[in-house]
């Protein structure tokens, strides 16, 4: 009873800011984060469950319906442009939106094109709906992206951001486990089904638990807490609420030159990472000589390792490098190269050594991959924070789009060797692009006294 009422409390818009002490504030800034933090991390891991999911049927697909590589390939490279067109798109709107109905959206369309994929043979058919679902798909991380900007300062962010970042391991390791135990059990379309009903279910807890930005509640802003503005900073800031689409784009992203390093260095970030997730299951399969089971096993060691890795570029970025995203990102691209080469050159006489280079190559890019988010959220300032990171979105998954009918091209023609060749010189050039912003930050965290 007590915590209904406490919840009942906290959940009704506050006195005006004036009026609230400090104590107030800081207990309510304290139940909402904590309960924000939670539901966007269950619910952006439910959209990643109805989106893995494909990569885990595809062998089973190739096999039953006798689908080629290359078809699958422009399903893949179809559901990335799709996506990160709409990335930037939804961006831009969540930017004015209330994140608790976008994200709801986002999940009941992702979850229901994913049912009509699971009673569906046609390779037009599930290529038309996987691309809706890359549409619904983009509607997810923007809500996160305005929370986080909204809730914690430049001190904070990073780390949070890294936190809130685990919900892509979480739903991809559920999904990968969960996968081969439906396909062994019943079969591929199970992999659609029982997923799509459960985020419909998901879908109306993260409407019931998630509200938008504190002065939606009566609270003051992060920077009127934290004393992070002076009087013109907080008139500016207010003057940026009433900036139109148009000056966003031309005013704050357009002539943003270390936004589009981040966007450039986003898009060989992508071709590693969507090239093992969605070609894993298969590339495993085919090179590694595995089976489904052990495949699954290992990418969600890729995830975990993704988990930790993003936590801790985030943490890094925060605490030792005082907000310079791109230091950290850099350190992680040229590491990885050297993973990347590690996995491609071991031999199957030592599967312990190729697990471990694929546990690295997922601590590694998954750094940059919150990172970038971070940075670009920084750049395009608060008021274009979604629409800065769903540009680098859009970049990231044109990067996706390569990586699917690119991989089908080179791994059909050169072999997967030839595959994992490319993953490196991509990672070099993502580093590179990286190198770029040294330096920069927006919003430079000064050192403890």
């Amino acid at each position: 009873m007590a915590a209904n009422t406490k919840e009942q409390v906290l959940d009704t818009p506050f006195a005006p800011v004036e009026a609230q002490s400090q104590t107030q504030v800081d207990k309510a800034y304290s139940y909402w984060r904590f309960r924000l933090m939670l539901t966007l991390i269950i619910g952006y891991s439910a959209f990643y469950v109805v989106r893995q999911n494909f990569s885990m049927a595809v062998p089973s697909m190739l096999h039953e319906l006798g689908y080629t590589k290359n078809q699958i390939g422009w399903v893949f490279t179809t559901f990335s442009i799709v996506y990160g067109i709409s990335k930037f798109i939804s961006g831009t709107i969540s930017d004015r939106s209330n994140a608790r109905y976008f994200m709801t959206i986002g999940l009941l369309g992702a979850a229901a094109v994913n049912l009509v994929m699971g009673f569906s043979e046609s390779i037009f058919l599930i290529g038309v709906m996987y691309a809706a679902n890359g549409f619904f798909q983009s509607m997810g991380w923007p809500p996160c992206t305005r929370l986080l900007t909204h809730w914690y300062g430049p001190s904070q962010l990073g780390t949070r951001w890294g936190i809130v970042n685990a919900s892509h391991q979480i739903g991809s390791v559920v999904i990968l486990l969960g996968a081969f135990w439906l396909i062994t059990n019943y079969s591929w379309r199970h992999v659609f089904i029982v997923p799509g009903f459960g985020c419909l279910a998901l879908a109306l807890f993260v409407f019931m638990r998630l509200r938008d930005v504190p002065t939606s509640l009566g609270l003051p802003s992060i920077e009127e807490k934290e004393g992070l503005v002076t009087e013109a900073q907080a008139a500016e800031a207010s003057a940026e609420e009433r900036l139109t689409y148009r000056q966003i784009f031309f005013e704050k992203i357009l002539p943003n030159k270390p936004l589009w390093c981040v966007c450039i260095a986003n898009f060989f970030v992508y071709i590693v990472r969507m090239g093992v997730f969605n070609w894993g299951p298969t590339f495993l399969q085919e090179y590694k000589g595995i089976d489904l089971f052990q495949a699954g096993k290992q990418l969600s060691l890729f995830e975990i390792a993704g988990l930790v890795g993003g936590f801790l570029a985030g943490w890094l970025s925060d605490h030792w490098f005082r907000g310079r995203r791109g230091r950290v990102s850099f350190l992680y691209m040229v590491v990885l190269a050297f993973a990347v080469a590690g996995f491609w050159f071991v031999p199957a006489s030592m599967p312990f050594v190729g697990v471990f280079c694929l546990f690295m190559m997922g601590f590694l890019v998954y750094g940059p991959q919150v990172l970038v988010g971070v940075a670009a959220a920084e750049f395009g300032s608060k008021k274009a924070a979604c629409a800065a990171a769903g540009l680098t979105g859009t970049f990231g998954y044109l990067g996706g789009a390569a990586s699917g009918i690119g991989v089908a091209y080179v791994a059909t023609n050169w072999g997967w060797g030839a595959t994992l060749c490319s993953f490196v010189v991509a990672a070099v050039l993502g580093a590179l692009c990286f190198l770029c912003i040294w330096n920069k930050t927006e919003q430079a965290i000064p050192e403890k006294k």
